[in-house]
């Protein structure tokens, strides 16, 4: 079963898909966001189909609190538009620091900063995804 993960942000979408087993997260695309939603929405159906997927997790911003803010709002309220879009179930999974570790991981990796910038949303939505599923792994 393969599962879409999703990193929203206000300039770009990071997708990530897992391996058929769902035990891997794999970054995929990054979708820049042009003010038209109904582009980005038919990107993100269009992955789906042709991953064969069959759950979504939607990254939720939360503050360091606990508390959701102005984006975790925004972050529910497109997991509810994709779960209608899709038919399929979505779930929502803390990302706090998701796209900090993501750079880390990145700079580790001694990446550039012009290529840093092309992939850290889809890496941040691995690493959501990839949290989402060792979590799903240690319930099994």
């Amino acid at each position: 079963m393969r599962i879409m993960g999703i990193d929203l942000g206000d300039k770009r979408i990071g997708i990530a898909i897992s391996d058929p087993l769902g035990w891997t997260a794999q970054g995929v695309e990054v979708i820049r966001r042009d003010g038209n939603q109904g582009r980005d929405m038919s990107r993100i159906k269009e992955l789906a189909a042709s991953y064969d997927v069959e759950r979504v997790v939607v990254g939720l911003p939360r503050n360091m609190n606990g508390t959701l803010g102005e984006r975790g709002e925004k972050s529910k309220a497109f997991a509810e538009k994709i779960g209608f879009l899709l038919s399929l179930p979505v779930d929502l999974w803390d990302e706090r620091l998701s796209t900090v570790a993501a750079e880390k991981a990145l700079l580790e990796a001694d990446t550039s900063r012009a290529k840093r910038k092309k992939v850290i949303d889809k890496v941040a939505a691995a690493i959501i995804l990839q949290g989402y599923l060792d979590a799903a792994g240690n319930k099994k």
